[in-house]
């Protein structure tokens, strides 16, 4: 991973920005989705692609390359809009989510896009398949590593928890999980659903090593992954701390939103936001 220096670090803000307006006018144009984990994981994605993530669009089916897992497949938009900045598909084919035919499904569908590792849709069986992956890289001795995304609702599942188990049991130390942790699901806030805490102290009992960060703070995420990879004795788990629906005010933080796309005057009003603040950070990039 190269250095991440202030110029690429004001880049990938920048990106981030521009990936969140991608997925406002996906969900306008589907209209249906999810609106506030995609947006609340822009920052993330965005430095796995453009930074983290050891891979070639070119080359999809790179053997050496890194893998990334998205377990809560529903927050696909903003795993198509930073893979189509990246150079997998073409721009235009975003507006094409969810439709008839269409290679961009509300869920990822492996086979059907280059650059998709795993079909996703069951919660809570993200983890099992990186996992599946980290042990066959172990046995063949490659040096790839495995980024399994996932939700905090879906901790609700008792088979992401065998996964636990079992990574945590085999070292499987080139698996590094980031969990979006905005404290929302469908029905409402996660402690009220089912609470999670102590999350942290969970995972540490089942052998892993955890940090935790602001998961919009693009030096915090970069710093976290490059830590997961210093550590060779057990997996890594990165609780991403995100404000769902971040950049559209209206959004941030409800729930309501989690499964709700915006209207053509919602998206208008969301567009605007994200542009002025985009022009916010380009003039202090300059």
């Amino acid at each position: 991973m190269e250095i991440l220096h202030e110029k690429k670090l004001k880049f990938l803000e920048a990106m981030a920005n521009i990936v969140r307006q991608d997925i406002v006018e996906m969900l306008v144009e589907a209209g249906s989705g999810h609106s506030a984990g995609p947006l609340g994981m822009a920052d993330i994605f965005t430095a796995l692609y453009f930074h983290i993530l050891n891979h070639d669009p070119k080359k999809p089916d790179w053997a050496d390359r890194d893998r990334l897992v998205l377990s809560n497949g529903h927050i696909c938009p903003v795993l198509y809009a930073t893979m189509a900045r990246a150079g997998y598909f073409p721009l235009e084919e975003l507006k094409t989510l969810r439709k008839l035919g269409s290679r961009l499904q509300g869920h990822p569908h492996r086979g059907t896009l280059p650059g998709i590792e795993t079909t996703s849709g069951p919660l809570g069986s993200g983890l099992s398949q990186a996992a599946g992956m980290a042990l066959a890289a172990k046995m063949d001795r490659k040096k790839y590593n495995i980024y399994c995304l996932m939700s905090d609702g879906e901790h609700d599942t008792g088979n992401l928890w065998e996964a636990v188990l079992f990574a945590g049991k085999n070292r499987l130390s080139n698996i590094t999980a980031i969990i979006d942790r905005n404290n929302i699901q469908i029905d409402g806030f996660t402690e009220d659903v089912m609470p999670l805490e102590p999350l942290r102290d969970k995972y540490e009992s089942f052998g892993w090593h955890v940090l935790e960060i602001d998961g919009h703070n693009i030096e915090a995420i970069v710093d976290a992954c490059n830590e997961a990879k210093a550590v060779f004795e057990k997996p890594t788990v990165i609780i991403a701390h995100t404000i769902p629906g971040k950049g559209v005010s209206f959004m941030e933080a409800d729930y309501l939103w989690h499964g709700m796309p915006p209207n053509k005057e919602q998206a208008r009003k969301a567009l605007h936001e994200l542009r002025t603040l985009g022009g916010k950070i380009k003039s202090e990039h300059e």
